[in-house]
């Protein structure tokens, strides 16, 4: 994992892998059982069968995950009068490519904030050192993907990346970014494809 963090940060390439998201999903949430049991998250998943492969660093993708699986739970930690629940979902898109959201049920965060969360160093959070969405996003954007924040219609917020398929990952597709709004709007709306 030091090995590849410090690629990620020399700006090195990854030697990329075939990943199944639900897996390495799967993987980091048993790892963050435990935690998520003493902080009282109750952690729901919502993954698509047959979920497309996408080729990419497995650590590097799973620690995208985890940040964003810990940031939802640390929205939550003030909540005392309801239930305190992380969803997790994966999909995939006509344009081919895969999607994973992780959503909270905490405080949100204002609508000026949507761009600055992924800054290096810009924080919301009282002990946070800003810098878990910033790698997360260089992360994600070194597979060719992108990574996204959007309110909840209800409570908190649900983050959200998507990447090529495999096959996508070398040659990306023309027009691959221009469909993203859309699947933002599906996201948004919770309809999946």
């Amino acid at each position: 994992m030091i090995k590849r963090l410090r690629a990620l940060f020399g700006r090195k390439e990854f030697t990329a892998e075939s990943v199944d998201l639900n897996e390495a999903a799967r993987e980091v949430i048993a790892l963050l059982r435990s935690e998520l049991q003493r902080s009282q998250v109750v952690i729901h998943t919502e993954f698509v069968k047959d979920l497309p492969l996408v080729d990419g660093d497995r650590v590097q993708l799973q620690q995208v995950i985890l940040n964003l699986l810990l940031n939802g739970s640390d929205a939550m930690s003030s909540i005392n009068d309801r239930a305190r629940q992380l969803t997790i979902r994966t999909g995939s898109e006509a344009s081919e490519r895969v999607w994973l959201s992780v959503s909270d049920e905490g405080s949100g965060f204002p609508p000026d904030q949507s761009e600055k969360l992924f800054e290096a160093f810009y924080t919301t959070k009282k002990r946070g050192m800003g810098i878990g969405l910033s790698v997360s996003k260089s992360i994600i954007e070194s597979h060719h993907g992108q990574l996204w924040a959007m309110r909840n219609d209800g409570r908190g917020a649900t983050f959200c990346f998507s990447i090529p398929f495999a096959t996508q990952t070398s040659s990306r597709s023309p027009g691959a970014e221009d469909e993203t709004p859309d699947l933002k709007n599906r996201m948004h709306t919770g309809r999946n494809t």
